[in-house]
C-alpha cells in the first residue's frame, strides 16, 4: 500500500500538518515512517480512521489526554468513554448556565433586596456520623457550620479516604471565616476548586494515596438562597411539607446505566459495581461539580448524606425520619440510628439543615 505524504494525509484526514506533528510528539498518532535523513513523515491509509476519530473528538472539545484513553480502548468501551465525557460536558454546561443566571440575578436584584429582607431566613444545621457495623474506619467527613454544610465520602486503601475527605472539607471550611457571600454560587464554586486542589496535593504526597479521593456535596447559604455543589454519589434532599425531593444526581456507573435505560433503579441498588464513581475529587481528577442556586422557604428541611445512608434507607424511610417532630440534630441522629438498625454495612454521615422564618 502506497504511503501518503504528511501533506496528503493532512488533506484527507482534516488535520493540519502542524497538528499531525504535535500528535506524533504526544504519541497519539505516530507516522508509519520517518525518513532518517530528512525527518519527513509519511502515513498509511489505514491510519485515516484514527485521524478522523481524533478530529471528531476534538470537535467535541475532548482534551488530548482523554483522547489518548479513547484511542486505547476497544470500540464498545471507547463508546462508553465518549458517553461519559459528554455527560460531564452537559453537567458542566448546566453548572455554567446556573452561574450565569446567578450573576444576571445578582446584577438585576435591586428591587428584590427589600423583599428578601422581609422574609429573611434563619438557618440551623446539625451533623451526625458513624463508622457503621462492618467497616474498620470511618472515611466520611461532615461539616455543619453557620452558613456552610457539607458531606464528603472518602475512598482509598489503608484508610486514606478519611484524609482525602478531610482535606476537601478543610479547604471548604474557609468559607465560614469569610462571612456572608453576595454571590454564594461563585464563592462555593471557587471553594470547591480549592478542595479539589487540596485532594490532588494530598494524593501526590504519597504513592499509596494516589488511589484515594472523595465525593463532595455542599451547600452555602446567603439570605434566602443557597448554592449547592455536588460531585460523586453523596446526595442532597429537600423536604418541603410532606414532599421529599432529591436535589442531586449520582455520578456513578450504575446511575449512568439507569439514565440509559439499561438498568432499573431496583437493579442498580444490587449491582456489583454500584460503588464505581464516574466523577469525584481525586488524584488526576478534573471533574467539575454540578452547581445549583436555589431559593428556600421557611419550613424547608434539607439533608446532605453519604451513600452509606441512601444504600440502606429508601426515600420513604428518609422522608418519615426527616418529617418527624424534633430538632435538626434529633433528625440526623435518628437517620444514623435507622441505618445501624438495618445493619450499617458502610460508614454513614448526614447533615440536616432547617430553614425557619427569622423572628
Amino acid at each position: 500500500m502506497r504511503r501518503l505524504s504528511i501533506g496528503a494525509f493532512a488533506q484527507e484526514s482534516g488535520l493540519s500538518p502542524k497538528a499531525l506533528r504535535l500528535y506524533d510528539d504526544l504519541g497519539l498518532l505516530a507516522p508509519a515512517d520517518v525518513d532518517p535523513r530528512t525527518g519527513y513523515r509519511s502515513y498509511d491509509r489505514c491510519q485515516l480512521a484514527t485521524a478522523k476519530l481524533i478530529v471528531r473528538l476534538r470537535v467535541l472539545g475532548m482534551p488530548l489526554e482523554r483522547i489518548r484513553v479513547v484511542l486505547a480502548l476497544p470500540s464498545e468501551a471507547a463508546a462508553a468513554e465518549v458517553a461519559s465525557y459528554w455527560r460531564q460536558v452537559e453537567a458542566d454546561t448546566a453548572a455554567r448556565r446556573e452561574a450565569a443566571a446567578s450573576l444576571i440575578d445578582q446584577l438585576s436584584r435591586k428591587d428584590a433586596t427589600m423583599t428578601d429582607a422581609v422574609r429573611e431566613l434563619e438557618v440551623r444545621g446539625s451533623a451526625s456520623t458513624d463508622i457503621g457495623l462492618v467497616r474498620d474506619s470511618n472515611q466520611d467527613a461532615v461539616l455543619a457550620g453557620d452558613r456552610l454544610f457539607a458531606v464528603a465520602d472518602g475512598f482509598g486503601a489503608q484508610g486514606l479516604g478519611r484524609a482525602a475527605s478531610s482535606a476537601a472539607l478543610d479547604a471548604l471550611e474557609r468559607l465560614e471565616r469569610q462571612g456572608p457571600a453576595e454571590d454564594p454560587l461563585g464563592a462555593l464554586s471557587d471553594a470547591v476548586r480549592n478542595a479539589r486542589a487540596a485532594v490532588r496535593e494530598f494524593t501526590k504526597s504519597d504513592i499509596a494515596a494516589q488511589g484515594a479521593g472523595t465525593t463532595l456535596t455542599a451547600m452555602l447559604w446567603s439570605g434566602v438562597r443557597f448554592a449547592l455543589a455536588h460531585v460523586g454519589d453523596s446526595r442532597a434532599y429537600l423536604l418541603r411539607g410532606a414532599e421529599l425531593t432529591r436535589l442531586t444526581h449520582d455520578h456513578s456507573f450504575v446511575q449512568s446505566l439507569v439514565d440509559e435505560g439499561k438498568l432499573t433503579v431496583e437493579e442498580a441498588a444490587a449491582h456489583p459495581q454500584r460503588a464505581m464513581l464516574l466523577r469525584a475529587l481525586e488524584h488526576e481528577g478534573t471533574a467539575e461539580p454540578d452547581m445549583h442556586l436555589r431559593e428556600a422557604w421557611a419550613g424547608d428541611r434539607y439533608l446532605l448524606c453519604s451513600d452509606g445512608l441512601t444504600s440502606v434507607l429508601d426515600e420513604q424511610e428518609i422522608s418519615r425520619a426527616l418529617g418527624s417532630n424534633g430538632t435538626s440534630q434529633q433528625a440526623a441522629d435518628r437517620l444514623v440510628e435507622l441505618v445501624r438498625s438495618a445493619g450499617a454495612p458502610d460508614n454513614v454521615s448526614c447533615s440536616v439543615v432547617d430553614a425557619t422564618a427569622r423572628a
